[in-house]
């Protein structure tokens, strides 16, 4: 077959047309990540199956499955947006007492007003992360501990689920407040294989979508980075800027960790807790766990939750920037503010 016959140039032109159909395809992918990323939520989900009683598989889904508001925070409707807020003094104590004058809110560097402020002990939906891979083997007691004492702090109100993880993240207990019933299921892990950590989180999000309480926050014990999850840092790190869920971290992290993922873990951790408005406790001694757990429930506890409506709100889906400015009051020493960074726009 010559060069010039008609087959040849059929061809030519398919080949032709596939690259160019490639290359729309690519600059729309790259479009559509500029301007909007946080996509209406499904109107369908996907019921894992194949799994024994009492566990569930990490979801298939994307952020597009979660049923995410985009526009708020924690939700209350598509103009109101709530930052919940944790102060502490340069002790890293937990500062209280404040009023809503002591506080200034910015969306996308415009001063907002407050129209809402309180500071209630409102309860709350944890999800609690617990790591099982091998590394864990002689920290799992003072892991499990730190568990229970943070539940026993909590308020009674509030409501729990547990998910360990080691080569793949599984539902240990599902939503519950009984503390003896999160003590038995405990009572029957052990640590082994590699880390899936952002597998785990990733599922934590996911499983927010079924939590009673408008209040959500996961907790992580880990002590190390990731080496074998299918989800990447940066996917994660996008879920949780789409959703309203906060995230504390507990990380045990060993200052001569052998492997680079283990030399990461605790700028991943402490990435993913900022990016949610949540905190990283890098823990050193193993017997501080249940302490810092205390800790932690005590910042959940007392967390000023400000509203505002943005004054420039346009429903386009994009990212908009939230900073929180404290005006302490006199004779106060310099405070700590820990908030979230900011927001999707709502699309409608």
């Amino acid at each position: 077959m010559g060069p010039g016959s008609p087959k040849s140039f059929a061809g030519w032109l398919c080949i032709f047309g596939l690259a160019l159909a490639m290359c729309a395809g690519t600059a729309r992918a790259q479009d559509q990540l500029n301007q909007v990323h946080v996509k209406p939520p499904s109107s369908t989900t996907t019921t894992p199956k194949g799994e024994p009683a009492g566990t569930e598989a990490p979801p298939e889904t994307g952020a597009a499955a979660l049923n995410i508001h985009p526009g708020s925070l924690i939700r209350l409707n598509t103009d109101l947006v709530l930052v919940p807020v944790t102060v502490t003094d340069p002790m890293n104590r937990l500062v209280t007492g404040l009023e809503k004058s002591d506080f200034e809110v910015f969306d996308n560097n415009v001063r907002q007003k407050i129209t809402s402020f309180s500071c209630d002990d409102a309860p709350i939906t944890v999800g609690i992360i617990l790591d099982l891979s091998g590394s864990m083997s002689s920290k799992l007691i003072r892991a499990i501990d730190s568990v229970l004492a943070f539940i026993k702090t909590s308020n009674p109100q509030d409501e729990y689920f547990v998910i360990g993880f080691n080569d793949r993240p599984v539902l240990i207990e599902n939503f519950t407040r009984s503390v003896s019933d999160i003590e038995a299921r405990l009572a029957t892990v052990h640590a082994s294989h590699r880390t899936a950590l952002l597998d785990a989180i990733y599922y934590g999000i996911v499983k927010m979508q079924q939590a009673s309480h408008e209040r959500k926050a996961l907790l992580i014990i880990s002590d190390g980075g990731d080496n074998d999850s299918r989800y990447t840092p940066d996917e994660v790190k996008s879920l949780v800027r789409e959703s309203d869920v906060e995230i504390f971290s507990m990380g045990i992290f060993d200052p001569y960790a052998p492997t680079p993922e283990e030399r990461m873990g605790p700028q991943l951790l402490q990435e993913i807790s900022a990016a949610s408005g949540g905190r990283l406790f890098s823990v050193s001694d193993v017997d501080e766990l249940p302490d810092i757990a205390q800790k932690i429930s005590m910042d959940l506890r007392n967390q000023y939750v400000i509203g505002y409506r943005p004054s420039d709100l346009v429903r386009n889906g994009k990212w908009r920037k939230v900073r929180v400015k404290i005006l302490p009051p006199p004779g106060l020493p310099p405070l700590t503010v820990y908030a979230r960074s900011g927001y999707y726009a709502p699309l409608r």
